[in-house]
């Protein structure tokens, strides 16, 4: 079984180059690429039985639109290029959902875009890069 490398990718220009970055290093060692994009999604605790289904449908049609819009797309350069890629989305906290990912696949490394959050947002909230260096269980390429 090869290597697993995974690649946190939004569809920014910085994670479009992040993404052939990756996509370079994983093809020289022969690795497989596991292309990941997650949805934030904050948890509410008082919904309607009603509310709950509306929110699960709406859920459901934001993965599939990331699905298509961002991953895909991606995904049938790089296999057509040759590249071995797999690919996913998922809810959660994007840090968290990522370091999640990169254990159950046992990935030998974490790509992810410079983030471009600056000034107080960065400052109280942190930003994915920064989150993913302090808590991943595996290395953290930051690519410019």
């Amino acid at each position: 079984m090869s290597d697993i490398y995974i690649l946190a990718y939004d569809g920014s220009p910085a994670a479009r180059r992040t993404a052939e970055f990756a996509a370079g290093r994983a093809k020289l060692a022969q690795a497989q690429l596991h292309i990941v994009h997650v949805l934030e999604w904050s948890p509410y605790s008082f919904l309607t039985q009603e509310e709950l289904a509306e929110r699960h449908q709406r859920r459901t049609q934001e993965l599939e639109r990331a699905t298509q819009s961002i991953l895909e797309p991606l995904v049938s350069e790089l296999t057509a290029a040759g590249q071995t890629v797999t690919s996913e989305v998922r809810y959660g906290n994007v840090a968290k959902t990522i370091n999640e990912i990169a254990t159950e696949k046992a990935a030998k490394v974490i790509y992810v875009a410079k983030s471009n959050e600056t000034g107080l947002a960065s400052r109280l909230l942190g930003n994915v890069p920064s989150a993913l260096i302090q808590i991943a269980a595996v290395p953290v390429v930051v690519v410019p």
